[in-house]
Formats: C-alpha cells, structure tokens, sequence
C-alpha cells in the first residue's frame, strides 16, 4: 500500500527539516507551510491524508487553525507544540485533533502515532470484528470474548468499550467520553469515568492494575491500544 501524503504547518525550519527527513525515510511524502494561511490553502488543495499542525504560528493562533480544518477536514490532525499544559492538550484534542505531542519528542514515538492514526477507523460496516491478542470484540454482533469465553458487559461498559474501538489509538479526553457514553449532563462527573474504566479494566485486561489496552493519559483521557494477535 503506497505511504501517506502528510502536510507539515509549522514555522520553525528546523523543525521543518527534522519532520521531512524523518517522514521521507519512512516513505512518506511530505509538503510544508510556514504560516496558517498557507497551511489552509495547501490542505484545502492538496487534500493530504494527514496534518501535523504546529500551535505557535506567526499569523494565528494553532487552535483556531485546528478548529476551521475541522469544518471540512476529516483526516488524522496531530499536534506537535511546545505548549504542554493539560488546558492546551484538552482544548485540542476537545477541538478535534487525533494526537497531540510536546516538543521535544522521539521520532520513533511521533511514527507511532502517526501510523495509529492512519490507521483506517473501525466500524461495524466495514469492520465489525476487532482482534487484539486473545480479546474479540465484534461490534455488529455487540459481543466480546477472551480466549473464545463470551465476556459479559453492561451496556455502558460495552458502550464505553465500543467508543474505544471506533477511535483505537486515539486520545479520548474525559469530557468527550462522559458526554458520549452519559450525556452533556455529566461532563463534570468525572468519577462515573473511573468507576467503569475500573469495571471494564477488570473484565478486559490480564492485569487491571498494568492496563495494556486501556491506557490512561495523565490529566486529559484514555487511549485504547490494539496489539494484534
């Protein structure tokens, strides 16, 4: 399968050359912007499959760029920012970026994340079964097993199960997972989140107390992480 096209909108050039060295030789083919208008006109005609978006342009401010893109963008978004507070990860990733990672970083993590982004979405049409390791989750058939024993689930826990597995690999912060699972009412009670993440930790996970799938992100979420069997 040919790589994917990815849009760098970031000012600093070195920054710059680092991302295209590293995209180029994983196979990736790469264009660049320094500003946000440049970086909008470039995405809107080139249409990448993906965009890392600096938060720290010279003509507008990252998080209003993130949120016109995702009026008609819907590929992957991840951030790349030296802002690292949990006010700007939430607000982002709230805003509709897929990841979000503080610079400096790892080139090794960033493919990480760029190719768990690219990763093509499940859903029940086009993948109604997903299979991580021993664990079976079949969304149209909304069952889950573990080494071939149906596991029995709630309805908010498969609910909460199933918001994972349609965004595996990506970043879903508190609020986004209270308000779709319980509603907009909730977003504040947090502790509702714990109690099922607990809950389903315990019925998912071979060791609930060093989660391999559930992951938590400190202060903003939880990533569900797929290791193929």
């Amino acid at each position: 399968m040919d790589k994917a096209d990815i849009l760098i909108i970031d000012d600093e050039i070195q920054m710059q050359k680092l991302l295209e060295i590293t995209l180029q030789s994983n196979q990736y083919r790469v264009s660049h912007a320094a500003t946000a208008k440049e970086g909008m006109m470039t995405a809107a005609s080139h249409q990448p499959d993906m965009i890392l978006l600096d938060l720290g342009l010279p003509d507008e401010d990252g998080h209003k760029v993130l949120q016109r893109l995702r009026e008609w963008y819907t590929n992957p978004v991840i951030i790349l920012s030296v802002q690292s507070s949990e006010e700007d990860i939430v607000k982002a990733l709230d805003n509709g970026a897929n990841d979000y990672l503080v610079k400096p970083f790892r080139t090794r993590e960033l493919l990480a994340r760029i190719r768990s982004a690219l990763r093509s979405s499940f859903s029940e049409e086009n993948t109604p079964v997903l299979t991580c390791e021993d664990l079976q989750i079949d969304l149209s058939a909304r069952t889950v097993k573990r080494k071939n024993e149906f596991i029995k689930l709630t309805a908010t826990e498969y609910n909460l199960l199933s918001l994972f597995v349609r965004h595996e690999g990506k970043v879903l912060t508190h609020q986004y997972l209270l308000r779709e699972v319980w509603g907009p009412g909730y977003i504040n009670q947090s502790q509702y989140l714990r109690v099922f993440i607990a809950q389903l930790r315990k019925k998912i996970e071979t060791d609930p107390n060093r989660p391999e799938m559930i992951i938590t992100e400190s202060g903003v979420g939880y990533r569900f992480v797929c290791k193929e069997s």
